[in-house]
């Protein structure tokens, strides 16, 4: 029943009566509303919105969009155009659409289908891919646009419409718990004065509620039935991205209202609190304010891609210079050798016109006329440009594109990467960049949503100066342990002169020694029933232990400040029969402390406009009893004030104010005898702000029924002034009350991380990462988590850049420049005088700083800053912000960046990033949609850039490097046979065989290691997290490795080509004394390449299954295969290559033997090579790699060499939890050294001791 009657109270409480300070409860000065009224109808302020009339908005010039949004890339009538455009942007694409475009004349040296259909199959594949990801996306904004929503048609009736459908003038009914469809104007809610809580968490990562009021001329709009017949127009300010702003004004009934930001209810942001609100859509769609923050999704590419690039112009190079070669040469030859070679049969230049009809047609070839020498080289450079065309890797994109695919689907199967709570898995929403993932250098991440799971938990209090709840920390735990297994029990002499005679027993580490000392008396970890908002585990305070205390006086109203100071309504809980209750409010701060007091035995029960009911635990009856306090005053809390504080009176008419707020704040409003506990509170707060927990101090005064009657008098008029004086009259009031406070004590509460968050920050920092943190939320919150979340620790010297008040007040953009570079050159001076010492630097920035650091003049220097510091932590940053940040980190550092959020807020962010991670959280599916990556939770990022990001960089760079290799190897050697033929022109091998080349007989062995390559197994990734440097150092991508495998590919052809001419041509090659032709020679040359080149990927495989065995031996014999068949196709079909293996070169034991002389002789320098780099210049991955070999044999991880090895590859970060361990671990060193020491100087000044050394026996 209580419960019930709360619930039903609810809607009744006058909150505008409570709130002193809010915004939405000021009335608007006259100025206010002059200066709103004159920007109406000026250029940026002329839209005109018709509500409840959203048929004028179908016809211009007030036809506005409808609230579709859409996120994909292409439509329909732009598809094929980009498509095409980001398919021939491709140098190599475009080469061969050249070429392809030559084929259709006589000048190619192959037929057009050999051109054509290759250059058709790679762009299809592409096109297809791009389509099939763009489908996903559209269909992702399909859920988005196909929610539904209640919408007024007529006469009060409202229905169900879809997101999309909505126009500008419909009136929607949104119930609590939904998210606003687009940006409306609240008309009235569920509150009797139009109140409503809005979470915007989705837009600027704030997890406070925000209050919105309508206008009390539509207080009485609060039925369905009363919208039959509303009608008004709203003049406002047009579509714009600032989330913070709005003017305009409304006229309903005749009379014209002024409206402000706080009736505005932004899309993506959720009604809370409130059982539901009436709205009319101002701005839909695109025209949003959330959507304007966002860009259009980019199209990336990655760095190994766009490095790619400038391997086709090295082979593009090359392919000019052998075409020049040969265009030069054939010149030379025509114009000195050629004419005289009497089996050409070339006509003589003076004979050339004695020629009759019929003969002159015999020679008249336009592409070769030996009487014009220069116009015959020029058209065979163009012929060579064509011949040599397989110097450029035409299948090398489409090859990449399948790889990356099935990387895709890697990623995504990968039952590591499932979320069993969610029972969602991570998502590759494009596979463009895979390889990136293994690049990455700098991490940008917001916090709410993200890191955080915006759930608050009661964990530790400290109530007249004693610590409750003190679990050890993970930290404490980890320091621990390593000490005790890393110091062998030791002795240490008392006398330093002989530590021989005289020692202690060993001594054992115990972190609880030193943690009892701080105020922790109890550390033991304890479980419990899990309570939601409640992780406090303490005997001392649970099960009404607390009236066993000795300040029982204190105690009591320290839970008393906990369940009355607040803003919190209580609910009906699920679990009814307890007599537990929920509660809602406008922080979750508050959530927590309410049911903590509740667990303590303070429950507070239901409210009034002016009463608040306790039931309470009474210690000298031992009962429960209710207990009423009338609520005279409430001074709410606000980012500026940093307190809160409730002025109630008992039922006996005693008159308390209950404060809560920072601790600094609350310190410096003490009295002189309220500081009985502030040095072992101050204590426990720096433990606490260790431990990353958020801190409110407790505190209160009595106040004289005369001293309150005055005050209230000051206070009642200034919060009736109308006017700019009117925030200053309110605050000097409530400096008046808030002062001669008595600490009681203060509260600590995790901002609870998500499961796995401080792990995987240590693991990407052990891998060499560096971690930005940027969010909404205000700067001692973003603290907090940074400590939680390991990004600081307490012995990091952190420089805090905010505007100073002088600055801040005189509002000149000079003067904020000036003070913001001086702090910046403070800070940086320091950064560089003491780089080199142990005590790394935090850099914490708010966003009025940040938006001055950001200017152009100042950017530089600020970055400079910022990239000098193990941890960058940016509070109060708008979306906007955000995205600047991410684009100037980027440009300025020209480092891999990847962007990570939850939320609408953190879009612009995303897409400005080299790579984007949307988190598939609570949050709606903005982040998610404009991603590149999405995961359930962060943990996953650890796996996905470690493992997945190391492989797949890995595979990418060997699979490019292998195809350069491959095609310079068979290129080349069209150009050894042009050489070898004077500049004949004529082609070594059979069109059908070059065709086949990249399309079949060297694709699938390529494909296979591109997705299958795997240097070392997923466990040893996440062992030796180092490994990952590789990437972002660019090991397996350098232009030394480039330049490597092309000269590796010249000497594969010359061999190839050298042995077979130089063997084939003076020997008979069968019985019966043939020598072979150039159907044979070509053939012959042709296997020696097959293997060659697949024999060759198979000495870069590191990781064999099945599969590789399958595509590498699989595509040598599929040579044969088709070899067999197109030979035993009919002369017509198969031209000269008819029966060549059956009756030419197979039964030919010459053919066999060249082709395992050629293969062997071709891979002996690469051989070399890896022998020598592995036996004395070993790369990290090839230790472990042999390692991983004897493991097999031996349980090699129990080794010596193998712990060893592993401590070695751990990098020594600055952030992270094994760097809070070691720097936790020197803290312990310290005491243990001073506890050493105190023993020795307590045992040698003892007196048994001096009897001892002066002893005549000793």
């Amino acid at each position: 029943m209580v419960a019930a009657s709360s619930r039903k109270r609810k809607g009744k409480i006058r909150w505008s009566k409570l709130y002193s300070f809010a915004a939405c409860f000021r009335p608007l000065t006259s100025k206010e509303r002059l200066a709103a009224r004159e920007l109406i109808g000026q250029p940026g302020f002329s839209r005109v919105v018709f509500c409840n009339e959203p048929h004028l908005h179908k016809r211009k010039p007030y036809k506005y969009p409808y609230n579709y949004i859409s996120t994909t890339k292409y439509n329909v009538l732009t598809f094929l155009p980009r498509a095409l455009f980001e398919q021939f942007r491709r140098v190599a694409n475009f080469y061969f659409l050249l070429a392809a475009i030559f084929s259709l004349f006589s000048l190619a040296p192959f037929s057009r289908a050999s051109l054509i259909a290759p250059l058709v199959f790679v762009v299809g594949i592409s096109m297809l891919k791009e389509a099939v990801e763009d489908w996903h996306r559209f269909l992702q904004d399909l859920d988005v646009n196909n929610r539904t929503v209640k919408t007024h048609i007529s006469n009060g009736v409202f229905v169900d419409k879809l997101w999309k459908e909505l126009r500008v003038g419909d009136v929607v009914k949104v119930n609590k718990g939904e998210y606003f469809p687009s940006d409306l104007l609240l008309l009235s809610s569920g509150n009797e004065d139009g109140v409503c809580y809005v979470e915007t968490m989705n837009l600027d990562g704030e997890t406070n509620l925000k209050i919105k009021r309508c206008l009390e001329a539509s207080l009485c709009l609060n039925e369905d039935e009363e919208f039959s017949k509303f009608k008004a127009t709203v003049h406002c300010e047009d579509p714009n991205p600032n989330l913070y702003t709005f003017v305009g004004n409304i006229e309903f009934e005749k009379e014209s209202y002024p409206l402000s930001p706080s009736q505005l209810l932004l899309r993506d942001s959720k009604l809370r609190n409130t059982d539901y609100i009436y709205g009319v859509v101002i701005f839909s769609g695109h025209d949003t304010k959330a959507v304007r923050n966002s860009t259009r999704s980019p199209s990336k590419r990655s760095r190994i891609e766009r490095k790619m690039d400038h391997i086709i112009y090295i082979l593009f190079s090359m392919l000019v210079l052998v075409s020049l070669v040969s265009s030069f040469g054939s010149l030379l030859y025509l114009r000195q050798d050629m004419v005289d070679w009497w089996y050409l049969q070339l006509p003589d230049d003076n004979k050339v016109n004695d020629l009759d009809d019929s003969n002159s047609e015999k020679y008249d070839d336009r592409f070769f006329n030996p009487s014009k020498p220069v116009q015959s080289a020029g058209l065979q450079f163009i012929r060579a440009l064509i011949l040599y065309g397989y110097l450029i890797p035409i299948s090398l994109y489409v090859s990449i594109e399948v790889v990356k695919v099935l990387q895709t689907m890697l990623i995504n199967k990968d039952i590591e990467l499932y979320d069993d709570v969610t029972c969602k898995s991570v998502q590759a929403r494009t596979s463009n960049l895979n390889e990136e993932l293994g690049q990455v250098e700098m991490i940008l991440s917001d916090k709410t949503g993200t890191l955080t799971c915006n759930q608050m938990e009661f964990r530790k209090c400290s109530i007249a100066g004693v610590s409750y709840g003190g679990d050890i920390t993970e930290v404490d735990l980890a320091a621990s342990m390593r000490m005790n297994a890393d110091f062998e029990p030791f002795e240490f002499s008392i006398d330093e002169t002989d530590g021989a005679t005289r020692s202690f027993e060993p001594f054992e580490f115990s972190v609880s020694s030193f943690s009892a000392q701080n105020g922790n008396a109890r550390l033991t970890k304890t479980e419990g029933p899990v309570i939601k908002g409640f992780n406090f585990r303490d005997d001392r305070l649970t099960n009404e232990n607390w009236i066993h205390g000795s300040n029982l006086f204190d105690i009591t109203m320290f839970f008393r400040v906990m369940a009355l100071c607040h803003t919190g309504i209580p609910l009906e809980d699920d679990n009814h029969k307890m007599d537990k209750l929920s509660y809602e409010a406008e922080s979750p701060e508050e959530v927590s402390f309410l049911i903590a007091s509740q667990e303590f035995g303070f429950q507070f029960c239901r409210r009034t406009q002016s009463l608040m009911v306790l039931r309470e635990f009474d210690p000298s009856s031992m009962k429960e009893v209710e207990r009423e306090y009338k609520l005279l005053n409430l001074l709410e809390f606000s980012s500026s004030r940093k307190r809160m504080s409730v002025i109630v009176s008992n039922e006996d008419g005693q008159i308390f104010l209950l404060c809560k707020g920072a601790d600094s704040i609350i310190f410096d409003r003490l009295a002189d005898n309220g500081r009985a506990y502030e040095q072992a509170t101050t204590m426990h707060l720096s433990s606490y702000a260790e431990d990353g927990l958020r801190t409110l101090a407790f505190a209160y005064r009595t106040i004289e029924a005369a001293e309150y009657e005055s005050w209230n008098t000051i206070f009642t008029q200034a919060k009736a002034t109308i006017g700019p004086e009117r925030e200053e009259l309110l605050e000097q009031a409530s400096e008046t009350i808030e002062k001669d406070l008595i600490l009681l004590g203060v509260v600590a509460v995790e901002d609870k991380l998500q499961k796995g968050v401080p792990e995987c920050i240590d693991k990407l920092a052990q891998a060499g990462l560096k971690i930005w943190l940027l969010t909404g939320d205000k700067r001692e919150t973003a603290i907090n988590i940074g400590f939680a979340c390991s990004l600081l620790r307490q012995d990091m010297k952190q420089f805090h850049l905010s505007l100073s008040r002088d600055a801040e007040s005189n509002n000149q953009v000079k003067d904020m420049k000036e003070d913001i570079l001086q702090q910046i050159e403070s800070s940086y001076k320091m950064v560089c005088e003491e780089r080199n010492k142990e005590a790394p630097f935090g850099l914490v920035i708010d966003g009025k700083a940040l938006e001055i650091a950001l200017r152009g003049d100042v950017k530089d220097e600020f970055l400079q800053l910022a990239v000098n510091c193990a941890s960058v932590i940016c509070c109060r940053v708008s979306p906007k912000q955000k995205a600047l940040i991410t684009r100037l980190v980027k440009q300025y550092t020209g480092k891999t960046t990847l962007a990570i959020g939850d939320g609408a807020n953190d879009v612009g962010m995303i897409q400005e990033a080299d790579i984007g991670v949307g988190i598939s959280g609570m949050e709606g599916m903005e982040a998610v949609m404009a991603s590149d990556f999405s995961l359930p939770q962060f943990r996953f990022l650890e796996r996905l850039l470690i493992v997945h990001g190391h492989w797949c960089y890995q595979r990418i760079s060997k699979m490019v490097l292998y195809f350069v290799y491959k095609n310079v190897a068979f290129g080349l050697t069209l150009f050894y046979y042009e050489l070898y033929t004077s500049f004949s022109g004529e082609v070594l091998y059979d069109d059908w065989y070059m065709t086949m080349f990249n399309v079949m007989l060297t694709s699938l062995p390529v494909i296979a290691l591109g997705v299958l390559e795997q240097d070392v197994s997923s466990d040893i990734c996440l062992q030796f997290p180092a490994l990952y440097q590789q990437g972002p150092r660019n090991v397996h991508f350098s232009w030394s490795r480039i330049i490597g495998w092309i000269l590796n590919g010249v000497v594969s052809s010359l061999v190839i080509f050298l042995a077979n001419i130089y063997i084939l041509s003076p020997t008979a090659m069968r019985e019966n004394g043939f020598v072979a032709d150039i159907d044979s020679l070509g053939a012959t040359t042709y296997t020696c390449i097959i293997w060659t080149v697949n024999c060759q990927i198979a000495l870069i495989t590191s990781h064999f299954t099945w599969i590789q065995h399958l595509s590498i031996w699989g595509s040598i014999l599929l040579w044969y295969i088709f070899l067999l068949v197109y030979g035993a196709l009919p002369p017509n079909f198969s031209g000269n290559a008819f029966q060549v293996l059956v009756e030419g070169i197979g039964p030919a034991p010459l053919y066999w033997m060249i082709t395992v002389l050629v293969v062997v002789v071709s891979l002996l320098p690469y051989f070399i090579h890896i022998v020598i780099q592995r036996s004395y210049f070993p790369m990290d991955d090839h230790i472990i790699q042999e390692m991983e070999q004897c493991y097999k044999k031996y349980d090699v991880r129990d080794n010596e060499m193998w712990v060893r090895e592993q401590r070695n590859s751990q990098r020594s970060t600055r952030i992270g939890f094994s760097a809070r361990v070691d720097a936790k671990i020197l803290s312990f060193n310290q005491q243990l050294q001073q506890k050493k020491l105190s023993i020795y100087r307590s045992v040698t000044n003892s007196p048994i001791y001096r009897s001892i050394t002066t002893s005549p026996f000793s």
